[in-house]
């Protein structure tokens, strides 16, 4: 068999960087003897993540126009030339079948440069409403795999296939694991866990509420497992010093930490929803305001519409969450009912349909 080469570009955060790890190794699995090579922005996350996951990863010199007058936005213009033409090299050098995309500043000028030199390209877009990258890579590409429906005003109609978004696969059955992760997390298995989830980097707001709540959970004998994000972790860390009160600043065991939770308090990332859909616990959202077009609102609501979470919005969380937490909390034929409605909405298979559409390109 040929041994084929792939090349994949995603990072910033986590919702970018476990997609492309995601396929990376459903297309591993596919064809063991072929090459990757991940392409990401120096100094960002994907700087480390990418290699723990074990591929090999090259930086570029890139990073996206702050919405303010900055230094680094002057720098712009030189950072996208010097990008440009480090592409051109990887490409030439590397010889890729395919070049894949998963959404973030270094993927821009990669794919764009695949594109011109005539090599198969595939984005893979998240959200249902989509980065700035991906917008502007879509008229260039081969193919478009989405996770939301109705995306035509964004993309070129004949380009898109709506698959779901590449999730870990061990999170596929984690009620198998559930005692397994009562033991990583030296939990009380008579005790409700809650799980808190902002995001890889971290959630200003969600932190603020949690760190307000404690005394609160405790008193309800609720264990608690915090992932407070790296910009957060100082700040955050001493609460950890409470028996009933975990904070991480990130959490590498995703299966484990699932299969303990009882209940989720989560940001409504594409990705994070697509987990959760898998997961299948009640989840309550907590989108955040700050991103384009509110689409993390529409992520989770297009989940609320089905009956499937709560969504709580930011400005809403002094008034509401008490009283939404503790009905919650409360009512085991509520939490069964979310559970049983987000689980409908998994995409189980969406890895492997993307990888699918990869190696159309290919054969």
């Amino acid at each position: 068999m040929r041994q084929y080469k792939f090349i994949l570009s995603g990072g910033g955060t986590g919702g970018h960087i476990y997609p492309a790890i995601a396929i990376a190794n459903e297309l591993k699995s596919r064809f063991p003897d072929a090459e990757f090579l991940f392409v990401g922005a120096k100094d960002k996350m994907e700087m480390q993540k990418v290699p723990q996951a074990g591929y090999k990863i090259i930086g570029l010199w890139i990073a996206g126009l702050q919405r303010r007058l900055t230094f680094d936005n002057t720098l712009f213009p030189i950072k996208l030339i010097s990008s440009l033409l480090k592409s051109r090299t990887i490409i030439s050098q590397f010889k890729p079948d395919v070049v894949i995309g998963t959404g973030g500043f270094a993927s821009g000028p990669l794919l764009q440069i695949a594109a011109i030199a005539g090599v198969p390209t595939v984005i893979q877009e998240q959200n249902s409403y989509p980065g700035i990258t991906n917008k502007l890579l879509s008229k260039n590409v081969d193919k478009i795999c989405v996770a939301y429906e109705n995306l035509e005003r964004f993309f070129p109609k004949n380009k898109m296939i709506l698959t779901g978004n590449p999730v870990r696969q061990d999170l596929i059955d984690i009620d198998s694991k559930r005692d397994e992760a009562i033991r990583h997390f030296n939990l009380d298995s008579e005790k409700k866990t809650v799980l808190v989830l902002g995001g890889s980097l971290g959630a200003r707001r969600v932190n603020q509420l949690i760190a307000k709540e404690i005394l609160a959970f405790s008193a309800q004998n609720i264990q608690v497992i915090w992932q407070c994000g790296k910009l957060y972790f100082e700040d955050y860390k001493r609460y950890g010093d409470n028996e009933n009160i975990q904070v991480f600043s990130f959490i590498d065991r995703m299966d484990l930490v699932y299969a303990a939770a009882d209940i989720v308090i989560s940001r409504a990332g594409a990705s994070s929803v697509s987990e959760l859909c898998i997961v299948g616990k009640p989840v309550i959202f907590i989108p955040s305001p700050n991103v384009a077009e509110d689409h993390q609102t529409k992520n989770a609501q297009a989940v609320v519409d089905k009956k499937g979470a709560i969504l709580i919005k930011e400005n809403e969380l002094d008034t509401k969450f008490n009283t939404v937490f503790n009905d919650l909390v409360l009512n085991e034929i509520v939490q069964k009912e979310l559970s049983e409605n987000i689980k409908k909405l998994a995409k189980v298979n969406a890895t492997k349909e993307i990888v699918d559409e990869i190696i159309k390109l290919i054969k």
